[in-house]
């Protein structure tokens, strides 16, 4: 665990990246703005250099080939986004067994451009009781790093008032791609 904390405290610094913040030792992970296929080496570099070993939600295409061994070996959980409600029901099942369990998934879903953030960890943290971290890769300053973590309620506008208050100003890797952080179920009339 020494060796690979201090590699990824390396790697990060020889980037020129400077890492802020805590990691916690259990819970989910939202990591934002998801732009660039570089988040997830920065992600998990960002966990391993607080001796964090990360479960990360990745969509299941990418699991072939040699790419799948490097993907599993780094934590990453195939994941089919077409069964959002089984996604979630699984991931509620092992957060049970596992009392260090964080599970870092990209609420935006995708590095395109969207209009939402999907709104599975919102329903993980609320069935599981799990917190939520927040953390981001903020482009311009060069940073990683974990913001607060807060408790998910039935109040989805409040909590993710707060959530875009964190994000204000982070930019990620590719600025354009950025989706502001709002769900869909904030559309929608009460």
């Amino acid at each position: 665990m020494r060796v690979r904390r201090g590699l990824a405290r390396g790697l990060i610094r020889l980037a020129g990246w400077k890492s802020v913040g805590t990691v916690p030792p259990s819970g989910i992970m939202v990591g934002a703005p998801h732009t660039s296929n570089w988040d997830w080496v920065a992600t998990v570099l960002l966990l391993w250099s607080h001796d964090v070993s990360p479960r990360v939600l990745i969509k299941q295409d990418l699991f072939k080939g040699p790419l799948a061994i490097i993907l599993r070996a780094t934590g990453g959980i195939p994941i089919d986004r077409s069964n959002a409600v089984t996604v979630v029901s699984d991931l509620a099942a092992r957060a049970a067994e596992d009392e260090s369990f964080v599970i870092v998934l990209a609420a935006e879903g995708t590095r395109s451009h969207g209009e939402h953030w999907k709104s599975g960890f919102h329903r993980l943290a609320r069935q599981t009781g799990l917190p939520v971290s927040f953390g981001y890769i903020d482009g311009p300053s060069k940073t990683v790093g974990m913001g607060p973590t807060l408790e998910m309620t039935d109040d989805i506008q409040a909590d993710m008032d707060k959530i875009r208050a964190i994000y204000a100003d982070k930019r990620g890797i590719r600025p354009e791609y950025r989706i502001e952080p709002r769900l869909r179920e904030e559309d929608r009339p009460s």
